[in-house]
């Protein structure tokens, strides 16, 4: 069973290098994103259409990062803006001990307040028509998540490595 993180150094002790997959669940597709071994740069994957059911969900997923040879997940917690966790968090989390049953690998939860908007200010500055945005704004949502989590692994890689000197 995979442990569930909320916290950068907690995740990088629990898989300290390789791909990590960055998902962005939303109600009816989840956005995943994968970066790369280095953990440097992270890139839109895909969009799964959700499934009735939870589990064709978690196998696709399964299959995916086994595919990728994922050391762990990224998944962003959707907190409102003043922090605050309401329904989307509980349904996120439920997620994420669901997909802990399933896997050894880790899980962070992250923050991913404004990533969509994010996503949607990129796209849009970048010329991609409205019709093609919608096909993947949730992967490059989950891009922004795992670019964001990546960081503040790195920040810490950085303070320790200058703590060390």
């Amino acid at each position: 069973m995979g442990a569930i993180h909320e916290t950068a150094p907690a995740m990088r002790d629990a898989a300290p290098s390789g791909v990590l997959m960055g998902l962005d669940l939303g109600s009816k597709t989840i956005g995943i994103a994968v970066s790369d071994v280095e953990r440097r740069l992270a890139a839109p994957l895909t969009t799964l259409r959700r499934a009735a059911r939870l589990t064709p969900d978690l196998e696709r997923l399964l299959a995916l990062a086994e595919a990728r040879a994922a050391r762990g997940f990224v998944l962003g917690l959707p907190r409102n803006m003043d922090g605050s966790e309401g329904a989307r968090c509980d349904s996120t989390r439920s997620f994420a001990r669901n997909l802990a049953r399933r896997t050894a690998l880790p899980i962070l939860l992250w923050d991913e307040r404004l990533t969509t908007a994010a996503a949607e200010d990129g796209l849009n500055a970048a010329g991609v028509p409205k019709k093609r945005r919608a096909n993947v704004i949730d992967q490059v949502a989950a891009a922004h998540i795992l670019e964001a989590a990546l960081a503040g692994m790195a920040a810490l890689d950085q303070t320790m490595g200058s703590e060390g000197g």
